[in-house]
């Protein structure tokens, strides 16, 4: 199954599904270097505190955006595709 086989609604949410998984990732990436840093003995600065407030928010954007697309499809065989494509 590649994403052109997919229904105008499933590759919506396939594509919310992409945003979700890159803000989740750009986020926890952040995380990580601020506990590295926490663990030599550091603190995360206001800025990096900013920024993963800002990371934050967008995944959270994103996961809404991901539950509103895949409520769309309401194909079962459209679902049952977009899922596979997902795992």
């Amino acid at each position: 199954m590649t994403i052109e086989n997919l229904t105008a609604d499933a590759k919506i949410a396939y594509q919310a599904f992409q945003d979700m998984g890159e803000s989740k990732q750009a986020y926890f990436c952040l995380l990580q270097e601020i506990d590295v840093k926490y663990k030599s003995g550091g603190a995360a600065s206001i800025a990096e505190n900013l920024q993963l407030e800002k990371l934050l928010g967008e995944h959270d954007k994103n996961v809404v955006a991901f539950n509103t697309a895949m409520a769309a499809v309401e194909c079962i065989d459209a679902r049952n595709a977009l899922i596979k494509l997902m795992s």
